[in-house]
């Protein structure tokens, strides 16, 4: 009887453990402490007065051999549980310190941004709507609109269509896969080093003075007047887009190429055998057959589009109307330090990226995307 009632809070606890409350909090319990840890080690790091090679030993042997230390201990507390307990708190255990860090750097952020947004530049008095009102009416911000629905349509529209032509030629060419190594290449360089890449290659200099970007080398070789090109409007904007095409071509066909090669080569063969040529193979089989594919990557690129900044601001900063949400919202944050507006922008923005987000994660959950 004994052995029966001292058994009976035992199995209270593991009921209780077993239950969404108990595994929430075990779940939870396991990152509080891994922040609480590292942020004391921030904490040395930063105010320490340490010789700077031993400060950098820690900051290595810590960030990397710390957290692993962690999550070792921790599977081992995982391990001296029962069977049924183990399986059901591993995963809680070991995605709780993600979803931590996803709610410090990006939850709680957005939190305190849609806060500021009601507020005035010093986020000192309550401004309502006012920001907003800002955001949807200034000139600029209309004209980084415009801007912004310019790079999403024109940018998009020519990444994946370029990039699915490329798929098509690489895949029935014997030099696929030099081929496809350079349309990709771009890939690996960030749109800061694109901008500047291409800010040579729009370089102006004054009539009868000698040409050193490659567009008006081109057109003096040909006795024609160079252009600044990075100040035509509104055909700068196009410009502008051409370096994102540019970068996003390879990603696209990448990914393109992967599908079409999924396409079963009886469904085109028994298209030939009656009678469809290659245009109409083209956009009656493998179109449809490759949809969710296309509409992946175009929704990616979209996304990117939307967020676009770093092509701007160092090509043009946002002068001679080719100013984007992303560099208005950076402007009014930290040229102008206002950040009631600032907040707003970006609040817009999220608003904006989200219904894309949320259509691109759904294609993935269902697997329809490759």
């Amino acid at each position: 009887m004994e052995l029966i009632q001292e058994s009976k809070p035992t199995a209270g606890v593991l009921h209780w453990f077993t239950t969404g409350v108990g595994r929430l909090l075990v779940s939870l319990l396991v990152p509080v402490l891994t922040f609480v840890v590292m942020w004391q080690v921030f904490i040395f790091l930063r105010e320490g007065d340490a010789p700077k090679l031993i400060t950098v030993a820690v900051a290595i042997v810590w960030g990397v051999g710390g957290v692993a230390l962690l999550y070792v201990l921790s599977n081992w507390v995982v391990d001296q549980l029962p069977g049924q307990l183990q399986a059901q708190l591993r995963p809680y255990v070991f995605v709780g310190p993600a979803l931590v860090i996803l709610g410090w750097y990006l939850l709680l952020p957005t939190v305190r941004t849609l806060y500021a947004s009601f507020f005035d530049a010093r986020t000192a008095n309550f401004v309502g709507l006012d920001n907003y009102i800002f955001a949807f009416t200034d000139p600029k911000m209309l004209e980084s609109f415009r801007n912004n629905l310019m790079w999403l349509i024109i940018g998009t529209f020519f990444a994946v269509a370029f990039g699915l032509v490329i798929a098509i030629l690489a895949d029935r060419s014997r030099f696929e896969t030099i081929a496809k190594s350079l349309i990709f290449m771009p890939m690996a360089i960030s749109f800061v080093g694109a901008g500047v890449i291409w800010r040579f290659i729009y370089a102006y200099k004054p009539p009868g003075v000698e040409q050193i970007g490659l567009f008006n080398a081109v057109l003096t070789t040909f006795g024609l007047e160079p252009q600044a090109w990075l100040t035509l409007r509104p055909w700068n904007n196009l410009f502008l887009i051409l370096i994102l095409i540019w970068l996003q071509t390879g990603y696209a066909m990448v990914l393109l190429s992967a599908a079409l090669k999924g396409v079963p080569q009886e469904l085109l063969e028994a298209g030939r055998i009656d009678g469809a040529n290659e245009v109409q193979i083209f956009f009656s089989i493998l179109i449809p057959y490759i949809q969710g594919t296309i509409v992946t990557v175009a929704t990616t690129i979209i996304i990117l589009t939307l967020k676009i900044f770093d092509i701007i601001f160092v090509m043009t900063n946002g002068n001679f109307g080719t100013e984007v949400m992303a560099s208005m919202q950076y402007k009014q944050m930290f040229r102008f330090t206002h950040f009631g507006r600032g907040g707003a922008v970006a609040i817009v923005l999220l608003i904006a990226v989200i219904p894309v987000m949320w259509y691109n994660l759904r294609q993935f959950g269902e697997r329809r995307a490759f």
